[in-house]
């Protein structure tokens, strides 16, 4: 590697509008904290939440967290200075996370329908099946495999020779496709690589969740109860909404050719990396009961505890 410093460009089209524009983005990157914390505080404190589904939009909360805070300052700084410089090192290290921390957002949806399959189609088993280790174990799969698939993609990556003759990013972040625009070696290896892992996943856990909810549909239209349609249903609800927005938005990205519609690409990746984790705490807090009640018993002890 010959290239030490990657100029991350950002946002610098919007010119004097990025003053405007940088209170909304720490406005909402305030909240996406808030939210997902609150959710997370709100599950562990109370004892009627303590089950699988809880337990997985536990992880995926963590996972929100951590993926908008190592996204978030830096695209504020190169928002707020019309472009901000990089390592080579830190920008690698900024593309493993977040692709790592993409990948197990994928896991964990996979897995939340998988218990949701499990609660409706197979009522009667769902206990002995999903148990604490049980769930463990599955929580452990989704963030070490992807983890460790992403790991295997850097180290192929760090085999680049990046000899300087190109050092601009134009976008907000250090993802895939900008940073092998950025090397002057052969880069189908890499390529290979990312196009091998990719169906393993994104395209099978959708097609999993698609499978699952086909089931689901199934299961429930055999209910003979109104009653029992309506409550079966409402236990997926928040889980579609979150599926189809993640899956939507990541589509949208990766599917639009990058080199054609640069500027399009940056603003769907916008979507990617502000909407889903900004939506998904109003989508758990509005349309599920549960979520509501506990925040409402969370506040109000809060309150209590107050001098």
């Amino acid at each position: 590697m010959f290239l030490n410093e990657i100029l991350l460009l950002g946002f610098q089209r919007l010119g004097n509008y990025r003053f405007v524009f940088s209170p909304t983005l720490i406005f909402v990157y305030t909240f996406i904290l808030s939210g997902n914390t609150i959710i997370i505080l709100v599950i562990l404190s109370n004892k009627l939440l303590q089950s699988p589904m809880y337990f997985f939009l536990c992880n995926l909360s963590f996972s929100e967290i951590i993926c908008t805070t190592i996204i978030f300052p830096i695209m504020l700084q190169s928002l707020l200075r019309n472009g901000i410089t990089l390592s080579l090192i830190g920008c690698l290290t900024q593309f493993f996370f977040f692709a790592s921390l993409v990948l197990t957002e994928s896991f964990l949806l996979t897995v939340m329908s998988y218990d949701r399959y499990l609660a409706i189609c197979r009522p009667l088993h769902y206990s002995s099946i999903m148990n604490f280790r049980f769930c463990c174990y599955l929580s452990l799969a989704c963030w070490t495999s992807s983890f460790l698939m992403m790991s295997f993609v850097i180290g192929i990556l760090t085999q680049q020779d990046f000899c300087g003759q190109r050092n601009t990013i134009d976008h907000f972040f250090c993802d895939l496709v900008p940073i092998l625009d950025l090397s002057c070696s052969d880069t189908s290896d890499v390529k290979f690589t990312v196009y091998l892992f990719s169906p393993l996943s994104v395209f099978c856990p959708f097609l999993f969740i698609t499978m699952t909810y086909i089931s689901i549909i199934r299961s429930v239209l055999s209910i003979r109860s109104a009653t029992g349609k309506k409550k079966a249903f409402s236990t997926c609800t928040s889980h579609v909404i979150v599926v189809s927005t993640y899956y939507i938005t990541l589509f949208m990205v990766y599917l639009v050719p990058t080199n054609s519609f640069l500027q399009i690409n940056k603003v769907l990746s916008l979507l990617y990396t502000v909407i889903t984790p900004l939506v998904n705490p109003f989508i758990y807090s509005l349309s599920n009961r549960e979520i509501k009640a506990g925040i409402a018993m969370y506040l109000n002890w809060k309150i209590k505890m107050r001098p």
